[in-house]
Order: structure tokens, then C-alpha cells, then sequence
């Protein structure tokens, strides 16, 4: 069950209470203690819940004055949570901290920063990494954004957070919805995720939050135990079967099932794996097929395959492979180069003169996706084409053009030039591939910077991978952009909270596009695989703040 409404209290317009419980975690306290106090953005309260703890926190929490602890018999992490929401009686926000991990300097200024731009949402969160015992990184950051349009169905099919120290929550709209469920034994963070996310809007920023500690403990998790408490948790979440409008939730709802059934079951094999008599390790993969069987039977069928084929002669291999539907990479002298084998591309126009360029299934699935901020007054480049098509609750339309000529313009000049737009004016700009066009870019991003209002979003996409326009854009074809870069460059001007920043495309779609192949004669379900090392456009969203 969840707990009863917890009543919201009363509370500062941004102030933040950093709850950290703990269960036999003293030995680690000290540091999820210091990382919260060494925030760039104070907290107004830091509370450990000692959930009956046998190593006396106490000890630890008096070497720093002003932190609270609240002891309790051991009830559990929901309850050890519950009791920390309660006891944060003049913050409007809440992180939960567990003991053993810790926080980055700007962890409380990113998610604060993001609920300004987000304001109705019920979290926001960020990204997170792995570090080991003595909190040295163990691999890359970690950060999936969530889909700002349907949020409740990214949770459905999975969990794109990974770590709950990344999660901002408002206090009050968490506690109205009764907090963590003491009945649940672990995935009490899921749960939440599913409720407030069925509720709410959510959002996410790329920022670095918080350092997930990677120890024996958390480690030594059973992954049978995992996936019946991951199913229960989402199986609370089934969509009504007979309800026709919940269809896509459904799709969802079982494409969630089969990923948690696959990814435990893959962890189940790899632990089987390092079992240290063969009879247990027999034992224990068998235990793992029977948790996921369909696609451990496909795994284990390729893994058998793969080893097959490392002895077949590689003309032979590749053309095994081909027949099962594989896409193996020819060995030398086998490529085929058919209509590609030409030095002039095939449509020398992006494939306008083949029907609709491949780039632009990417630019316009990324204004798709966030279409919800195509509203109040917004700017377009060239035309109003993509905010009709996309945009809902546009009070006013203003399009910008560097020329007189083009009658829609309602703006007239060049993004760089320092005032051209108004002050504070714009809700939404939707900017497609043309900051490529602008020597100097910095002060374009400046100058759209300056003219949204607080809260205000820009869209805005730029070519990667591309041919030059051979016609009059050509004389002024300056850049073309990576991920990297293009963070960067907005980061430095919006904040690095606020922009998210996406690669789209791959190897396919960039050799299709370079050719000038029209999206309507390629295999549309190719381009849906990104690779950020072939990136066909670099999408941006970046939110002002103030």
C-alpha cells in the first residue's frame, strides 16, 4: 500500500531539502553529508533518516552542524523515505540521497534551473555515472532524456533515470500522491516515476547530478528477485484492455515487460557466468533462461552462431549471415557498390528532386517530439510552415528572413546583428537549418538568447553530415556541426542544464542523404537506429532560465 496523503507544508519558493537515508551505510555518510553541503546552490535543509541502523549514523551526522537526523525502527527505504518527506517542512523541493552515493557541486542549481523552464512538473532529473569504492568513475555518464510530449510511456517501457539521486522532485505534488509505497521492497523510485509521470509533466537536463557508488552491496542484487518486483511494480500501470484510446499505452505497457524480461535475464547469465564450478554455472544460466525464454533462446542461438562462424572462411560466413537476415560487414573485394559506384551523386539537390530529403524525417520527428513548446508567440526562419504543422496555442507568428523580398518575413536582417529581434519577446523559436548559414554563430545564439522570454524554448537543428548547397546558400555554407560542439556552444550562452543536445542518424541514412536519395525510396525503418558518429543533424532544445 502507499502512505496515507502526506500534507504539504508550508515553504520557500526554491529551497531544497537534501534527505538521505541510511541503514548500515555510516561508513559512506560522510560523503553523501559533504556533497550536499558543498552545493553551488545552498540547501535549505539536509535530514538523514536512520532507518534502525547498528553503526551509529548519530556519530557521523554530529561532525556537521545543522544536518538533522531522525531515527526510527528499521521499516524499510519507503518508510526511512516517507518519514524524510514529512520532516522537510520548508522546502518546496526534495532530492533523496542514499547514503552511500553523493551529489555533484551544481546537482541542486541544474534541477532548479530545469523546473524553472518546467514549472508544472512533478520531477525533473538529470544524468548520473558509476564510480567504485573510492568514488572513481567507472565508465561514461549516463543520461537518457525523457520524451517531454509522453512521458508516462517512456516509464512504461522502462526506466530512463537509472538513479534516484538525479531526480528533483516537488515536494508537494510528491507527497500528495502519498509518497513511496511501503509495500514495495525495491523499486519504491520506479513506482513513483509511474505515478507522477501518469500525473504530471516530466523533464529532464543533461547535467551531471549525482555519483552512483558501485559497491559489493548493491552489486550482489539477485536478478530473479528484480524482475518480480520490476513487474510488479509496472503491472500496477496495465492500461485498461477495454478502453480502444489506451492502445498506445498498452503497445508500451508490453513492450516495457518484454525489455525488463530480457535485461534481467541477460544479467542473470552474465552473474551465471562467473559462478565458479560448471555445475553451478549450468544451473544458474538455466535459472536465467527460464526468466526471459524466448529471448534468451534467441541470444544463446546467435552466441552459438557466432561461434560457428569464427572457423568459416569469411566469403562463406558473410553470406550465411546474409541469408539470416543479418547485416555483416563484407570482406574485402565483396562489397557491392551497384548505384553508388558514381562520382556525381545521384540527385546533386538533397533529393528535392526526388521527393523529400532524408534529413528531414529527423528534423521534423525532433519538432514532433516537442511540439507542446510550439505555442504562445513564436519565431520561425523562412516560413511559418513547421509552426503550423507543428505547433498548438500560437498566439502570434512572426517569420525572419535576411531579405525584404520573402513577403511572409515579419523580421528582416541577420541573426548575428546585435537587436534585430525583439527583447523577452518570444515564447517558442523554431530555427531549422540555418544557424550553418551565420559566420559568427556566437552571437546569433546570443542574440536568440536575449529575445525569448524567461521559460521560453528554442528549437533549433543544424546539418552534421551533409553535402554544400551548389546554388546561391552556397556563398555562405560556413559550418557544420557534431554533439559536442554544439553543446558547447549553447551551453556556454543558455547554461549547460538547460540544453539537450541529440545526434540523429547513422552510417545508412548519411550515405543516402550525401547521394540525394529521397525519404520516400529508403528503408524507413533504418533510420530510426542513431549512431553519433554519423550524425545527419544535430537537434538542439535550449531553455532560458532568466
Amino acid at each position: 500500500m502507499i502512505a496515507a496523503p502526506l500534507e504539504p507544508a508550508s515553504e520557500s519558493p526554491s529551497s531544497v531539502a537534501v534527505i538521505i537515508p541510511t541503514f548500515n551505510h555510516a561508513c559512506y555518510l560522510a560523503d553523501a553529508i559533504r556533497s550536499s553541503l558543498n552545493q553551488s546552490t545552498t540547501p535549505a535543509e539536509i535530514i538523514v533518516v536512520d532507518d534502525g541502523s547498528t553503526d551509529d549514523p548519530a556519530a557521523v551526522v554530529a561532525q556537521f552542524p545543522g544536518v538533522r537526523i531522525i531515527h526510527q525502527s528499521n521499516q524499510g527505504l519507503s518508510a526511512a523515505r516517507n518519514t524524510g518527506l514529512l520532516a522537510a517542512s520548508n522546502s518546496r523541493f526534495a532530492v533523496f540521497l542514499d547514503a552511500d552515493d553523493v551529489l555533484h557541486g551544481d546537482a541542486l542549481r541544474l534541477g532548479l534551473a530545469c523546473f524553472e523552464t518546467h514549472s508544472e512538473s512533478g520531477f525533473v532529473y538529470g544524468a548520473h555515472r558509476r564510480v567504485d569504492e573510492r568514488l572513481q568513475p567507472l565508465g561514461e555518464t549516463k543520461y537518457t532524456p525523457v520524451d517531454l510530449a509522453h512521458p508516462h510511456l517512456d516509464f512504461l517501457r522502462g526506466n530512463p533515470i537509472g538513479m534516484h539521486a538525479t531526480v528533483l522532485y516537488d515536494r508537494a505534488k510528491l507527497a500528495e500522491s502519498g509518497g513511496f509505497n511501503v509495500s514495495l521492497r525495491r523499486c519504491e523510485d520506479y513506482d513513483v516515476y509511474l505515478r507522477l509521470s501518469r500525473r504530471y509533466p516530466v523533464a529532464s537536463h543533461c547535467g551531471l547530478v549525482a555519483d552512483y557508488r558501485w559497491h559489493d552491496y548493491n552489486m550482489s542484487a539477485n536478478p530473479a528477485e528484480m524482475l518480480d518486483w520490476v513487474l510488479k511494480t509496472q503491472g500496477a500501470y496495465r492500461p485498461d484492455d477495454s478502453d480502444d484510446s489506451d492502445e498506445t499505452r498498452m503497445r508500451a505497457w508490453r513492450a516495457g515487460r518484454a525489455i525488463w524480461r530480457e535485461y534481467y535475464s541477460l544479467e542473470a547469465w552474465h552473474l551465471a557466468s562467473r559462478q565458479p564450478s560448471r555445475l553451478k554455472r549450468l544451473w544458474k544460466k538455466g535459472l536465467a533462461i527460464k526468466m526471459a525464454p524466448a529471448q534468451m533462446v534467441q541470444q544463446i542461438s546467435r552466441r552459438a552462431a557466432r561461434n560457428v562462424l569464427k572457423f568459416t572462411p569469411a566469403p562463406v560466413a558473410y553470406y550465411l549471415k546474409k541469408m539470416f537476415g543479418l547485416s555483416p560487414r563484407p570482406p574485402v573485394g565483396h562489397v557491392h557498390f551497384g548505384d553508388f559506384r558514381r562520382t556525381e551523386p545521384i540527385s546533386p539537390d538533397f533529393g528535392f528532386d526526388r521527393g523529400t530529403p532524408v534529413d528531414r524525417y529527423y528534423v521534423e520527428s525532433f519538432l514532433a517530439s516537442n511540439s507542446a513548446s510550439i505555442r504562445g508567440r513564436a519565431l520561425e526562419i523562412g516560413d511559418a510552415s513547421y509552426c503550423r504543422q507543428f505547433g498548438s496555442g500560437i498566439e502570434q507568428q512572426d517569420v525572419l528572413h535576411v531579405s525584404s523580398d520573402n513577403p511572409q518575413a515579419t523580421i528582416v536582417g541577420d541573426l548575428s546583428q546585435p537587436g534585430l529581434l525583439p527583447e523577452k519577446a518570444f515564447d517558442c523559436q523554431v530555427i531549422t537549418q540555418t544557424l550553418h548559414l551565420i559566420y559568427d554563430m556566437k552571437s546569433a545564439i546570443s542574440e536568440l538568447h536575449r529575445a525569448l522570454r524567461p521559460g521560453g524554448v528554442l528549437l533549433l537543428t543544424v546539418p552534421g553530415i551533409t553535402s554544400i548547397d551548389r546554388g546561391d546558400w552556397g556563398n555562405t555554407w560556413y559550418w557544420s556541426l557534431t554533439q559536442v560542439s554544439a553543446q558547447r556552444l549553447f551551453g556556454e550562452i543558455f547554461g549547460d542544464g538547460n540544453v539537450t543536445v541529440r545526434a540523429s542518424g547513422n552510417v545508412y541514412s548519411a550515405v543516402c542523404f550525401l547521394h540525394g536519395l529521397a525519404l520516400e525510396e529508403v528503408d524507413g525503418r533504418k533510420l530510426d537506429t542513431q549512431d553519433a558518429s554519423y550524425p545527419v543533424i544535430i537537434s538542439v532544445r535550449a531553455c532560458k532560465v532568466t
